[in-house]
């Protein structure tokens, strides 16, 4: 099986679907998948900016298997070609062929050597804060009652993960020259500075805050711009940053603390541009009923149960719409987003005998 599985990851990764820019059609990598589902009912649908979904329904199932396709751009680290697929020693090396191109190649080797009810839905929006596949789809008519999104985690079902959340801040000032006495409170520099410091020290003091094994909270400041010169006084900054909450921390919560700590009259605007829940979704109590129901699926399916991960995935968008989630598939996301992000082969083999094995 491990044959077939390299010869559609070969294909899928030669297909650039880098997102950004995420320049990505109905046609292309979505032919190649609808041409190797024959016998499936095929749905494409079109959510604009290079959003681009293709359901395959085989029969009435009523669990679903979610794979993204579109990939993070190509570093210049990279030691080959990123968009052809080497095999060396034992692993997979190609762009995204850990994250995760290897488990669309193992759900098309699957599907072929299996006859019985299954479902499938490709998408191409999931590396960008623009995601519009899966709430388009979860908007549908479409009855199913469970979901398994891949994901590298190491061919073990992950039950809960972090939420995630964006924020553009930006922050306004008074211009002038900086030999100023009142440079170090007029510049919006220093004001997103003094954010930042107070928001890590926050930060640092939910260290002892814990669920499912996960701990504390994580954050980061991507980006920080603004000012002219050295000895010009800011007249305005912006400010990129993100936080990974608990499934039981309050995100609505977070946003009005990490506001609070700026001064009023230097914050001039504050915007979530992204957020997707945790995984369980929902308050305390129905994420841990949830989590109960997802590792009875587990359990069904004969799936091991692997740790709580820290990094986030759509799974959480099925769970908030009312269906039994998990993650699963090959890889480890230490590999993904890396130069010469790789796979290993006998993840890609066990990952497509399990869904053959569920299929069944």
């Amino acid at each position: 099986m491990l044959e077939r599985v390299l010869q559609h990851l070969e294909a899928l990764v030669a297909f650039d679907t880098r997102n950004p820019p995420r320049a990505i059609g109905t046609g292309g990598i979505f032919d190649y998948v609808r041409e190797h589902l024959p016998g499936f009912r095929i749905e494409v649908t079109d959510f604009g900016a290079g959003a681009v979904s293709l359901l395959a329904v085989r029969g009435s199932p009523s669990r679903l298997f979610n794979v993204h396709l579109d990939t993070v751009p190509s570093s210049p680290g990279w030691s080959a070609d990123p968009h052809r697929l080497r095999v060396e020693g034992d692993r997979a090396i190609g762009l995204g062929a850990c994250d995760i191109k290897g488990a669309a190649a193992g759900l098309l080797a699957a599907a072929a050597e299996t006859r019985g009810d299954a479902a499938f839905l490709f998408s191409s929006d999931e590396e960008a804060n623009d995601a519009r596949c899966i709430a388009g789809f979860l908007a549908s008519d479409h009855g199913f009652r469970e979901a398994i999104v891949s994901e590298p985690t190491g061919c073990e079902a992950v039950l809960a993960h972090r939420g995630i959340s964006a924020v553009r801040m930006a922050f306004r000032g008074r211009a002038g020259h900086a030999s100023s006495a009142d440079a170090l409170d007029a510049s919006a520099l220093h004001q997103a500075m003094r954010w930042g410091v107070k928001a890590l020290d926050h930060v640092q003091g939910c260290s002892h805050l814990r669920f499912g094994g996960l701990t504390g909270l994580r954050f980061n400041i991507g980006k920080v711009e603004g000012g002219i010169k050295a000895n010009v006084i800011a007249p305005a900054a912006e400010v990129r940053f993100g936080f990974r909450p608990l499934p039981s921390q309050d995100m609505d919560a977070l946003h009005a603390t990490f506001r609070s700590l700026a001064d009023p009259a230097a914050l001039a605007e504050y915007e979530e541009t992204f957020r997707g829940p945790p995984l369980p979704a929902g308050d305390v109590a129905a994420a841990e009923a949830r989590r109960l129901q997802a590792r009875d699926l587990a359990d069904e399916l004969g799936l091991p149960v692997g740790n709580a991960v820290d990094f986030w995935t759509e799974a959480s968008l099925f769970s908030r719409a009312g269906l039994t989630a998990i993650v699963y598939g090959p890889g480890h996301i230490a590999q993904a987003h890396s130069a010469d992000e790789w796979v290993a082969l006998d993840q890609l083999e066990a990952y497509a005998q399990s869904v053959k094995r569920i299929l069944t």
